[in-house]
């Protein structure tokens, strides 16, 4: 099994995907526990003082005026854990928790943090094992960073509360610990603090998207290129001197990747044949123009990511010199705003593809296709309701694209006055990433439909190898009505997974 090591300077995108989804095992490396003891050494020393020190030996929130003498601190820390995991509604995904724990985990290797190596060490054990704390949908404001969902997880390092074991049972922490042979922590000094203050869900969560959206900007490149030849468009507006004197980096991506797709294609340029139109609709022309804004746009969100990859997300942090200061990098701004960007970005690729689908069921509109490419239109209805189902999910992500990053309610006796809700901005784009999926899976039903129904005229090799290999997985083609959503499920996973790109890239190579 791949093994991620975690030292003090980050982690990369594809060690949280690793360690997220496939279950990679974690390792800590020996300068980060070095670092680790460093830190702590200053913290401890910080604690013996008389002075208070936040985090250290005062309250938290609006509660910091309070100095806690010694023997109420380890009480300290396990309550800021109890009373801040106070989560509600239904569990979050296995990646997402899996995710947020090792982002923490990263946080807490960089030496920055004050908590103990064998802390550090038991967070990456829970990992091993498959235990998965049970984290609920509702509770983080982005700010103080994800303090319930982290407090859920901390709560299963302290043996407490209810985890997922690696069989998918949920049942008591301390039982799914004891049975693994790991010891619950007792938390000293700042340590229930340095457990919850980060934007590690979040950032989780846009890393994942990121993923998924780099393979469905390229299944919707594909799916737009079958949509052109399907609808007998014209190629040339993709040539790429036409893109060269509108330089943005993603609308080129998206039209060379058309472009190879569409290499070959005797479908491509009869506009002028039958019923002669001097341009191809908005939705077709303009494919490249859009989905390119949405690559932009993730190559910000991209270098967002990085950047908080390679930060220590904490308050307050053990600086080089020893300070340990209060500060607020622990705001989810950064995160949230692109998370709503991604989420807005997904809802126009979304809506323009709906329109293309409706295009090739319109027999006004669909240059010689029969109505909603039925087989014997009235007797049978074809993919009307395949769009309807586009159009229903197009319309949520809509509402989805609403920035959840431009409110704020206040919290902690206003002490925390200004909030990211980043937490909320990544739940509500994961849905959007899923719809997105399904609404080119039906755009991909449609196209190959009908260009299965445009006899004697044959389609790009690349467009030939994703209809094949689409029917190969269960997408049928056409024919009289049937039962269609077993059909849209197969076509949707066929998408999700990256087959259709992977039959794509057989004949064009790479795509961008």
């Amino acid at each position: 099994m791949h093994t991620v090591v975690v030292g003090t300077s980050g982690v990369t995108a594809s060690d949280v995907l690793a360690v997220a989804r496939d279950g990679a095992r974690v390792e800590l490396s020996a300068e980060a526990v070095e670092a680790l003891a460093a830190a702590r050494a200053v913290v401890d020393a910080l604690a013996a003082k008389p002075e208070p020190v936040y985090g250290v030996s005062t309250g938290f929130g609006a509660l910091a005026t309070r100095h806690i003498s010694q023997e109420l601190r380890a009480q300290l820390q396990r309550n800021i854990v109890r009373s801040h995991a106070a989560g509600l509604g239904p569990r979050v995904e296995r990646e997402v928790v899996r995710a947020l724990m090792f982002l923490r985990l990263k946080t807490v290797c960089s030496g920055h943090t004050g908590v103990r190596p064998e802390v550090a060490q038991t967070m990456a054990d829970v990992l091993n094992a498959g235990i998965t704390p049970v984290v609920h949908e509702y509770g983080s404001l982005g700010c103080s960073g994800d303090l319930a969902p982290l407090s859920h997880c901390a709560l299963t390092l302290m043996g407490e509360g209810e985890a997922e074991g690696p069989d998918g049972t949920v049942r008591p922490a301390g039982e799914l610990l004891a049975e693994h042979g790991i010891a619950p922590v007792e938390l000293r000094e700042k340590e229930g603090l340095a457990l919850l203050n980060g934007t590690d869900g979040m950032l989780g969560m846009l890393i994942m998207a990121l993923a998924d959206l780099d393979r469905l900007y390229k299944s919707a490149d594909i799916t737009a290129a079958l949509s052109l030849e399907a609808l007998l468009g014209t190629d040339k507006v993709l040539a790429p001197e036409l893109h060269a004197i509108r330089p943005h980096p993603g609308q080129g991506a998206s039209a060379a990747n058309m472009l190879a797709v569409l290499k070959g294609s005797e479908l491509t340029g009869h506009h002028q044949d039958d019923a002669p139109r001097v341009q191809d609709a908005y939705s077709v022309r303009c494919a490249p123009q859009v989905a390119g804004a949405g690559r932009d746009t993730m190559a910000h969100a991209r270098l967002v990511a990085e950047r908080e990859l390679a930060s220590a997300v904490d308050n307050p942090v053990v600086l080089p010199d020893g300070r340990v200061e209060s500060n607020g990098n622990f705001h989810g701004a950064p995160v949230a705003y692109v998370l709503d960007f991604l989420a807005i970005a997904a809802a126009d690729l979304a809506s323009i593809a709906e329109r293309r689908t409706d295009r090739l069921l319109d027999k006004n509109r669909s240059h010689g296709l029969p109505p909603f490419l039925a087989d014997d239109a009235g007797v049978d209805s074809g993919l009307m309701i395949a769009q309807y189902t586009q159009a229903a999910l197009v319309s949520e992500m809509k509402r989805l694209a609403v920035p959840a990053s431009a409110d704020s309610i206040p919290s902690s006796a206003m002490q925390e006055d200004h909030v990211s809700m980043g937490w909320s901005a990544a739940r509500k784009l994961r849905t959007a990433v899923d719809n997105l999926a399904r609404v080119v899976a039906i755009e991909l039903y449609a196209a190959s439909r009908a260009i299965e129904l445009r006899e004697g005229l044959a389609p790009a090799p690349a467009s030939q190898a994703a209809i094949t290999a689409a029917r190969a997985a269960g997408v049928q083609g056409p024919g009289p009505d049937r039962f269609l959503a077993p059909d849209l499920a197969a076509a949707d996973a066929f998408v999700r997974d990256g087959r259709l790109v992977a039959a794509v890239e057989t004949v064009t190579g790479p795509l961008q």
